[in-house]
């Protein structure tokens, strides 16, 4: 590739920056919280609508889960047999009473010179299926050749903060493997200075409900005839937490627990939802079997007759770890050399949340984290002390994040 495309390429972006903004700040303004099935089909509608004049034709595919949206499939056929997969969703975890309550919404502020995008999506992840856009625009502008000859393939999860399973199903059936180069998801990059950062390897996380029945009991003229199950589950949520290891990167998180009812009675009934997170595959079996092991765990029995409290385990979402992988490295080595044709280093990310890429990886070649910089993802609360702020991207990254990811691109179709 010449410097003169490279400089064309460029050049179109920042011309093209005002109308990618225009339409970030129309998918950022339609509150997409993953239960609010009309918002999120709204977004899958103004996304398909931007592609349509690249010749993109759109799928919408009912979510297996009916208490979500839909979502979108959008399609370019090439010339070639080569397919590009690009990965974004179409939802956010911000429900509308709460950006209400925290006046969070689209706008433009300057931080210390840095102009941050606030507003609810705008780097998980609609920043990042807007630099999706800008990338196909200006391949088809500038580099037709390619842009003609590839099967482009864009994917919209319509509950992907939800975890739902039926999008893997959709990516497979979308993605040939023999003939997909590589699968690229647009969740938000960090940037280290100057230099980027792309997503490698990710947590894998297994989320479980925990349920103990014990006896109830009047607290006062009864209590001895009680078996209280606050008490087991107390002791079951230390056992769980002593389950973490920093050394091997394990993390357990006991993030609810409910039981009870009145002060005046033993508590017959209790929940909690834990989860855990690793990167290595043989820690994440360990961490399994360990929650498996909790079937049946009863120590907390009646005085009167024994009765002992019984423990229930339910697992509810299996995410298995994106290891760092060959086929993922070749895919960086591309995107490091794009970097040096612009004077940017580009390094490897572990990253300890979960993204689709979780489920593609170890069937087509993955990248992630090939969206805009920002921050404080899935926060809208902001302080004056500035000890909160609320999930902003920044402007001045869209342009050079979109010459990156196309320049690998390029390189990778020409192969």
């Amino acid at each position: 590739m010449t410097k003169e495309v490279q400089e064309k390429l460029q050049d179109f972006l920042g011309q093209q920056l005002p109308e990618a903004m225009e339409l970030l700040r129309r998918m950022v303004e339609t509150n997409s919280f993953t239960a609010n099935v009309a918002g999120v089909d709204e977004v899958g509608r103004l996304t398909a609508e931007a592609f349509d004049p690249l010749g993109f034709g759109a799928q919408v595919v009912p979510c297996a889960d009916t208490r979500f949206g839909k979502h979108v499939v959008l399609t370019r056929k090439g010339t070639g047999n080569k397919t590009v997969g690009f990965v974004s969703h179409l939802d956010t975890v911000f429900p509308p009473e709460e950006e209400v309550a925290n006046d969070f919404h689209w706008r433009e502020e300057v931080h210390g010179g840095q102009t941050r995008l606030y507003g609810p999506g705008t780097v998980d992840i609609k920043g990042g299926t807007v630099v999706v856009y800008m990338m196909l625009s200006a391949l088809a502008a500038v580099v037709p050749d390619v842009f003609e000859k590839i099967n482009w393939v864009i994917l919209l999860n319509a509950a992907e903060e939800d975890f739902v399973d039926d999008f893997k199903t959709l990516c497979l059936a979308q993605l040939p493997q023999k003939e997909t180069l590589a699968c690229l998801v647009f969740e938000g990059g960090r940037m280290l200075g100057d230099d980027y950062q792309l997503v490698v390897s990710r947590k894998g996380m297994a989320r479980y409900k925990i349920s103990v029945t014990g006896r109830g009991a009047h607290a006062g003229s009864a209590h001895h005839t009680g078996a209280s199950a606050l008490l087991q589950m107390a002791e079951i949520v230390q056992k769980v937490s002593t389950l973490t290891d920093y050394d091997r990167d394990l993390t357990f998180n006991v993030g609810v627990m409910h039981s009870g009812t009145v002060v005046n009675r033993v508590p017959h009934l209790a929940e909690a939802e834990v989860e855990f997170r690793t990167f290595e595959e043989d820690v994440f079996t360990e961490a399994l079997i360990s929650m498996k092991s909790l079937e049946g765990y009863s120590t907390i029995r009646s005085v009167k007759d024994d009765f002992a409290c019984q423990t229930h385990i339910v697992q509810t979402h299996h995410n298995e770890p994106w290891p760092v992988n060959e086929n993922t490295n070749h895919l960086l080595k591309i995107w490091q050399r794009a970097g040096q044709k612009i004077g940017r280093e580009v390094w490897p990310e572990s990253r300890g949340g979960l993204s689709d890429g979780n489920r593609l990886w170890d069937y087509v070649p993955t990248l992630d984290g090939l969206g805009p910089a920002g921050g404080n993802g899935h926060c809208s609360e902001r302080a004056a002390d500035g000890s909160k702020d609320q999930e902003y991207a920044v402007k001045d990254s869209f342009v050079p994040k979109a010459l990156l990811n196309t320049l690998g691109l390029l390189e990778l179709c020409r192969g």
